[in-house]
């Protein structure tokens, strides 16, 4: 699947947007699962999740992969996220706007940048990278409507992301902090959705 851009946020686009998962979210690899919107157009849509790590690799090990060299010594809670089940040998930086990487970092609104080259990791590992950094592998991927049509069943709920949706460590109480966001306690979600 191509990863698809949208060239701004119009209309329902969700584009820079937080997507929650509802407690009903019938795939287990997306439960309890924050995710922001790289890109979202009427061609599909693209997000990373931001609340789940990869188990079986850190940071260091990615590095060590790769063959680059690190000489910063600030990397060691760098964690290596889950961004979701497509590609997931791919890897993506989603960081603050203070990086750019020629035509290679992509702009999603004002907040952040995206980056999937190599690049962003070397500028990281020799301490040049972006103030704020989450690394993931692979991605969340949605055809031509297919996204919209899982949040008409209340598969998702949105919400505006923040800096610590989008780059704080607890990770643990991600999903709760979105839904309150929205001024809901997450004990009052019922797992049977309805339409009145």
């Amino acid at each position: 699947m191509a990863i698809f851009r949208s060239r701004k946020t119009q209309g329902s686009y969700l584009e820079g947007q937080v997507l929650i998962a509802m407690p009903n979210m019938p795939d287990p690899k997306m439960e309890q699962s924050v995710l922001f919107l790289c890109a979202h157009s009427e061609k599909g849509a693209m997000a990373l999740c931001l609340n789940k790590l990869v188990s079986n690799i850190t940071f260091f090990d990615l590095l060590r992969q790769l063959r680059i060299r690190p000489q910063s010594r600030t990397l060691n809670g760098l964690p290596v996220q889950f961004g979701g089940p497509v590609e997931t040998g791919r890897g993506f930086v989603l960081h603050s706007p203070d990086y750019s990487s020629q035509d290679t970092t992509v702009k999603v609104g004002n907040q952040v940048g995206l980056t999937a080259t190599v690049d962003v990791l070397k500028a990281i590992a020799d301490g040049k990278g972006p103030k704020q950094a989450m690394v993931a592998l692979g991605y969340a991927g949605w055809g031509a409507g297919q996204l919209e049509n899982e949040i008409r069943r209340n598969g998702w709920l949105t919400c505006p992301a923040d800096e610590y949706l989008l780059f704080g460590n607890n990770l643990t109480y991600k999903w709760e902090h979105a839904i309150r966001k929205l001024g809901v306690n997450p004990a009052q979600l019922s797992r049977d959705a309805g339409r009145a």
